[in-house]
């Protein structure tokens, strides 16, 4: 494996960690709580990072049998949080499943080559990275939504 690419699923593996750690202790309602109704509550942010999963996971794969450069489709993270009701979702079961999602990531992201590493993403700015940006750019996205479950 990558040498980058062993330091990001450690990354991955440590925020994993502590995610789990802090969510599985916090009381229910300090996860529900809202600062204002525009804002995520705590479970809703842990939502959103199941989606960015879900839909990374789905990008990483896809990217390795579709033509180059990849092209990146957007998707609506507000009404897919919604539409999910993370906010009345059991914290269990949404930890399962962020724990799942991101296990399958790790594997995904273990198994990169050096030229598959290189494959050619067109974000949907134009711009184009390549298939290692994402998935550190990944864990970066990660990483910022948990400071903001763990901090707040």
């Amino acid at each position: 494996m990558n040498t980058k690419m062993n330091d990001t699923v450690q990354k991955l593996q440590e925020l994993l960690k502590v995610g789990h750690q802090y969510m599985s202790n916090a009381p229910d309602l300090k996860l529900s709580q809202k600062t204002s109704p525009e804002k995520w509550s705590k479970k809703e942010i842990l939502g959103h990072l199941i989606d960015s999963g879900i839909n990374n996971l789905q990008r990483f794969t896809e990217i390795q049998f579709e033509d180059k450069p990849y092209q990146l489709k957007k998707y609506n993270q507000d009404e897919l949080v919604k539409v999910n009701n993370y906010q009345n979702a059991e914290i269990e079961d949404l930890l399962d499943l962020w724990k799942s999602v991101n296990k399958r990531i790790m594997d995904v992201m273990s198994e990169q080559s050096q030229e598959s590493l290189n494959y050619k993403v067109e974000l949907d700015n134009g711009k184009i990275e390549d298939l290692k940006f994402l998935m550190i750019d990944y864990v970066v996205h990660l990483e910022y939504h948990l400071k903001q479950i763990v901090h707040n």
